[in-house]
């Protein structure tokens, strides 16, 4: 059976060059295309972020994970949920996509918690269909700023996806050329167990 290939990722101080080296870049067609300081900056600042810290590598305990600090935890369950490297977690828009929902799905979570306390302890009284209306009338009110963030963020995350799919890609062009280099061993044929039993008839 062959072996099958090592694939040997940039490391993380690679992938954090090659976000900062970027920005500029990002930062400078953002602008030409939106001429919007506000949605340059929120373009930027979602790659900077999702190249630092919101990247596909979160699925591993990677530099990524470890700059969460202290809240790295929550990053638990995703990790055991999916295999590094896959569709989920390095795919295109979905990747992004599922860590959205899941970071959402947290600060709703812990959200909804500090209210109930809030309720019992001040004797507040929420009213949870009004402070749905306004979280979704939040989000329609500034759905451009939203879409702009989540540019960014895909961005940081594509430029880390990019970075280790040419990497394997380089890898595997590197040991196809250096073994079509080698020379090829000859191999014997070995004669049929008949043959052979043919043979030692006419021996004796």
């Amino acid at each position: 059976m062959p072996n099958s290939p090592i694939l040997i990722m940039p490391s993380g101080q690679t992938h954090d060059r090659i976000t900062i080296w970027a920005l500029p870049f990002i930062a400078a067609v953002t602008f030409w295309q939106t001429r919007s300081s506000s949605m340059t900056l929120l373009i930027t600042g979602g790659f900077l972020f999702g190249g630092l810290m919101f990247g596909p590598d979160l699925d591993i305990y990677s530099i990524q994970y470890q700059r969460w600090g202290y809240l790295r935890f929550i990053w638990l369950p995703y990790q055991k949920s999916l295999r590094h490297r896959s569709f989920l977690s390095h795919g295109p828009l979905i990747g992004t996509t599922l860590r959205v929902i899941y970071l959402c799905g947290i600060v709703t979570v812990v959200a909804i918690f500090i209210l109930l306390i809030a309720e019992k302890l001040l004797n507040m009284n929420w009213s949870w269909h009004q402070v749905a209306e306004n979280v979704l009338e939040i989000i329609n009110l500034h759905s451009k700023e939203f879409l702009a963030l989540f540019v960014g963020l895909e961005l940081g995350a594509m430029s880390h996806s990019i970075s280790d799919w040419s990497n394997s890609a380089y890898k595997r062009f590197q040991r196809k050329g250096i073994t079509s280099l080698l020379p090829k061993k000859k191999t014997k044929k070995r004669k049929s167990s008949s043959r052979r039993r043919k043979s030692q008839v006419k021996r004796k």
